[in-house]
């Protein structure tokens, strides 16, 4: 009895443990996704970073939680001669459940702007 005790706890902190592991993974792949669906939007003919930041935190907060969706950049930058627009999400890396401390996870999307 004593022996199943010890081994159920054990067994239990692991097990949350591979959750959370889980939890931040789906938080960084999700976050990374918005970012890049939010550059593909900004590069679009006719948008702006400004529009592929704004797409971003709408997404980030539909899918995650508003938290998640404060600090979000956009801009331009170059690769070789071409422009690439470039949206950049600061978010909180998730320690227990979704919270965590702000600022811990940082991911970018990158697309090429369509021509003017």
């Amino acid at each position: 009895m004593a022996e199943f005790a010890a081994v159920a706890g054990l067994l239990s902190l692991l097990f949350v443990a591979v959750v959370q592991l889980a939890v931040v993974q789906h938080v960084r792949a999700t976050a990374a996704d918005c970012a890049g669906e939010g550059a593909r939007f900004g590069a679009l003919r006719g948008h702006s970073p400004a529009d592929g930041a704004r797409r971003t935190r709408e997404l980030l907060a539909a899918s995650l939680s508003p938290a998640y969706a404060r600090d979000v950049t956009a801009h331009v930058v170059r690769v070789g001669a071409q422009p690439v627009v470039e949206v950049q999400v600061a978010a909180p890396l998730p320690v227990l459940g979704l919270l965590g401390p702000g600022r811990g996870l940082t991911v970018r999307g990158h697309a090429l702007q369509e021509g003017s």
